[in-house]
């Protein structure tokens, strides 16, 4: 599996966030700060929030992705490398969302 999957499944590598903090993208970052405020009901998420490396490297996270993300806090307390690794997987109400909403996520977890 790439390092670049998230413990979810999704696909940090072609995340806006870890674009942005890669090429140092301000306008990236204000796009996806807007991007995500619109998805996710709130207005909290700014242009200086949009930092990420990825959720399984090692560098900077986005903060949801580094303290709030219950599937990745679950991941880690169960000593897994991603939901892959769970016996519950295809019952868990953490990740159920995202590997039933997006396709490409359930599959990147068995790669």
């Amino acid at each position: 599996m790439k390092d670049l999957i998230a413990c979810c499944g999704l696909d940090c590598e072609n995340c806006e966030a870890r674009i942005a903090t890669i090429n140092d993208d301000d306008e990236l970052r204000e796009k996806t700060a807007k991007k995500w405020c619109e998805m996710n009901h709130t207005d909290l998420i700014t242009k200086d929030s949009i930092q990420c490396m990825g959720c399984r490297t090692d560098g900077v996270k986005f903060e949801y992705c580094r303290s709030m993300c219950e599937i990745r806090k679950c991941v880690k307390k169960n000593g897994f490398n991603t939901c892959a690794d769970c016996p519950k997987l295809n019952s868990c109400s953490l990740v159920g969302a995202i590997i039933k909403n997006n396709e490409d996520a359930r599959k990147n977890l068995y790669f």
